[in-house]
């Protein structure tokens, strides 16, 4: 049993008498961090998943043990009340119970009314392994202070977490035949029993499409016209498809950079996915691997430490790019550039660098054994700089 990244985080939360929420994507490991990671620092704990007719019972009655000292609900966002309803069991025994809750969605995708769990919780983000978790690295992070990035590179399962992604099942195994049969019942529980939840889909194959074509498209931009055209369906319905992928942690969505001094071309967002494994390109599939250890950290920032952190990519009027810009309270802290082997500095990152003040820049390569210094630039190996995240 590997410790994740956020149990001492979470359990910290719980003792401090807040309900916990823990989202994310179908088997990243919610339950197992919930009932068993975080469970383990309490003496009674208690599971309840509302997919069970038994504990959903139960679950409606409040019935919970009487010795417990952690109620852990799965799933249970899925009851159209469940607002009013974990408030009212929360606000009645919260000194006698610490709760978490864990869902494959996006909890806000629910609200339907009710009355606000404003100040009652913390929302917390789960993501896949990272090169930082598998090397069991806790690292400090200031905004706008360089990052704490390791002495020497990471002792292996870069390219290994490039090729099967960093879901527990897949990346434990390393075997392309699960990984194959993992991607195919992967997205047939999304379609026929997640989104069916929640959601009429009136043209369900035309949505299943949609997501077939999301990964040739991932770090380009992302046009919902163009999508439409080739689906032959309504902006709107692509619109609505599109949010509904992201709110079940399919892919997810990063826009340009703007402020005062950063206009952009376009306003047009760029997708990846969260299970950069299906994607065939290898150049691509790096670049959304590090997307993902960038989300993460930002993600960190905003659920753990309270900051208002955000990651983009940068796009001037005279279309250059760099690929990806870390931001806290909208002030550009550090930009990343994703190249497969140049080892000398990116022109656009120098010159976004230059014009917009941005503290820091690091050229992040495939190839291993990089680390140097040119035109304010750091160009470093992914398995010396990924370890430096989350």
């Amino acid at each position: 049993m590997k410790d994740r990244y956020l149990t001492t985080e979470i359990t910290a939360d719980l003792k401090d008498r807040k309900m916990v929420f823990v989202g994310g994507p179908r088997q990243v490991g919610k339950t197992t961090l919930a009932n068993e990671l975080v469970a383990a620092t309490f003496e009674r704990p208690a599971y309840f998943n509302w997919d069970n007719r038994g504990d959903r019972t139960r679950i409606l009655q409040g019935a919970w043990p009487g010795d417990a000292d952690l109620i852990t609900l799965d799933e249970v966002h899925k009851y159209r009340k469940w607002k009013t309803f974990i408030k009212g069991e929360y606000d009645k025994n919260k000194d006698r119970y610490s709760f978490i809750l864990t869902g494959s969605s996006r909890m806000d995708v629910f609200r339907k009314g009710g009355d606000s769990l404003q100040g009652r919780y913390h929302y917390y983000r789960l993501h896949p392994f990272t090169l930082a978790e598998l090397e069991n690295r806790k690292n400090a992070f200031v905004p706008f202070k360089e990052l704490s990035l390791p002495h020497g590179p990471a002792r292996g399962g870069c390219e290994a977490l490039l090729h099967f992604g960093g879901f527990p099942e897949p990346f434990i195994k390393q075997s392309d035949r699960v990984l194959r049969r993992w991607h195919n019942e992967k997205l047939d529980r999304l379609f026929r029993e997640d989104i069916r939840d929640i959601a009429v889909i009136h043209d369900l194959g035309s949505m299943q499409a949609l997501s077939d074509l999301l990964p040739g498209r991932v770090g380009s931009l992302l046009s919902t016209n163009a999508i439409r055209e080739d689906l032959e369906v309504s902006f709107k319905a692509v619109a609505h498809w599109l949010d509904l992928l992201e709110s079940f942690y399919y892919d997810f969505r990063i826009y340009p950079f703007v402020s005062n001094m950063v206009k952009s071309h376009k306003k047009e967002p760029k997708v990846y996915l969260w299970d950069w494994s299906e994607i065939a390109n290898e150049a691509v599939r790096f670049e959304n691997m590090v997307a993902s250890h960038l989300l993460k950290l930002v993600h960190y920032l905003h659920d753990f430490e309270g900051y208002k952190a955000g990651l983009f990519f940068l796009r001037d009027l005279s279309k250059r790019e760099v690929d990806f810009l870390v931001a806290v309270d909208n002030r550009p802290w550090f930009a990343v550039e994703v190249k497969s082997a140049q080892t000398s500095a990116s022109p656009n990152l120098t010159l976004f660098r230059e014009k917009w003040k941005i503290p820091f820049c690091y050229q992040v390569v495939r190839a291993s054994g990089v680390d140097i210094r040119n035109s304010g630039v750091r160009i470093m190996s992914a398995d010396k700089f990924l370890p430096g995240l989350v």
